[in-house]
């Protein structure tokens, strides 16, 4: 078996983003911002984000948060169980419903929601710092018009998206904005 050899792998990487026309350098350094933003701002497993989801909405069954969060159950039960491991949410019986659970924050999960609050607003302080105020209100101007002309363009028969499965109708942009608190 050949041995994996990370510095050709990237030198091959530059070749091919060199010789790329314009719209797939485009979509390279999309993907890689997309990929970078994810690791930054929801950090391992969606844990902050179930955290920061709990801390703005208060308690939910697990049915909800898993609808909220967009995944499978067994997904989100992983993700639950290691937060309730760690001690910073509950998990009980709802009472309405045996087939599903409760999910709360205790006040460690307060805590720690409130600090990743907090360090999601350091990131996007760093993330922009390169850009002046200037290029960042064009830079919102092209992903605005972007992003509108994507949620026409490539909606399925329902009038959703594909990474929107299971969704009801909204502006995800302002979603994801609640999310990213």
């Amino acid at each position: 078996m050949k041995n994996f050899n990370h510095g050709e792998c990237h030198r091959k990487m530059a070749e091919r983003y060199t010789s790329a026309d314009i719209n797939e350098k485009l979509t390279a350094n999309i993907r890689g911002l997309g990929h970078t933003l994810r690791f930054m701002l929801e950090g391992k497993g969606g844990q902050r984000r179930i955290l920061s989801i709990l801390n703005e909405d208060g308690p939910m069954t697990q049915r909800e948060l898993t609808a909220r969060l967009n995944v499978q159950p067994g997904s989100a039960s992983e993700v639950i169980s290691k937060l309730e491991d760690a001690g910073l949410i509950l998990r009980e019986p709802n009472h309405d419903d045996r087939r599903t659970a409760d999910i709360s924050l205790n006040d460690d999960g307060r805590r720690e929601a409130a600090e990743a609050v907090e360090q999601k607003k350091r990131r996007r302080e760093e993330m922009f710092a390169c850009l002046t105020d200037e290029e960042k209100e064009t830079l919102l101007s092209i992903l605005e018009k972007l992003h509108s002309d994507w949620e026409e363009q490539y909606k399925d028969a329902d009038g959703h998206h594909g990474h929107r499965r299971g969704r009801r109708c909204g502006d995800d942009r302002a979603e994801h904005f609640e999310n990213d608190k």
